[in-house]
């Protein structure tokens, strides 16, 4: 009797050791000591900017940290611990800047052999990172087809073209470690030509001029872009663009 009662003792304090053991805490647990903070972007509001940010906290703090983004309210709530709220806090102060803006003067001349004819200016306000679209001209109505019915035997349908001058301009602030500033540009030219066309009276003929490229920009130092020959005619273009910043 008093060996069976040894062994019951012994087999009761393995059994209560084993779940003590196993419902310890690991050593290396993170500590409940997680607390949220509000950040509300002052500089950036681009939705593609405000989630490269995003992406950045996820990707640099620690992967038990929560970052959630509120775009309605422009503000990203982090929740981690005091030492990651500060790292969150310092990263986003680096990259929630307030990005330069420029103003991009586009001189368009258009010469007859060596004869000066005209020169145009278009300026844009263009902001660094971001794209600035400019549209001068008319829309010209262009018959696609006809559609007949009981009410409207003869119902044209009827598409509108652009015809005039656009200007696209994206600016990248030192590419490459280089001082200078990147400029992405189309300029594109177009207007109706006097010749029909021999799909049908109706339809104008539209001339149409092109220049894109990319270049790297000083401030206050004009640079050539190219130049465009005007189809049907003597006359071409140069296009000239100069860099300043916008008061």
């Amino acid at each position: 009797m008093k060996l069976a009662k040894a062994l019951l003792g012994i087999t009761l304090t393995v059994c209560t050791g084993y779940s003590a053991q196993g419902q310890t805490k690991p050593a290396d647990a993170r500590p409940n000591t997680d607390s949220i903070r509000t950040f509300y972007l002052t500089n950036v509001s681009q939705v593609h900017d405000v989630t490269e940010i995003t992406t950045a906290l996820r990707n640099l703090l620690d992967p038990a940290d929560k970052v959630y983004l509120v775009p309605s309210q422009n503000a990203i709530f982090v929740q981690g611990t005091p030492a990651q709220l500060l790292l969150a806090e310092k990263l986003i102060g680096d990259l929630d800047r307030l990005k330069k803006t420029y103003r991009l003067t586009y001189t368009v001349t258009e010469m007859d052999g060596s004869k000066r004819v005209g020169t145009q200016h278009f300026s844009v306000i263009v902001v660094s990172g971001g794209r600035t679209t400019l549209k001068q001209g008319s829309r010209v109505p262009l018959v696609t087809g006809v559609s007949a019915s009981p009410t409207s035997p003869n119902n044209s349908q009827v598409q509108y073209i652009d015809v005039g001058l656009n200007i696209d301009a994206s600016l990248d602030e030192y590419v490459d470690g280089m001082k200078g500033i990147r400029l992405r540009t189309k300029v594109e030219q177009s207007s109706i030509a006097e010749e029909k066309s021999s799909v049908g009276l109706q339809d104008p003929v539209i001339r149409q001029t092109l220049l894109e490229g990319t270049s790297i920009l000083t401030l206050n130092k004009p640079l050539v872009l190219g130049g465009l020959d005007l189809p049907g005619s003597t006359r071409h273009q140069e296009v000239e663009v100069v860099l300043e910043l916008a008061r």
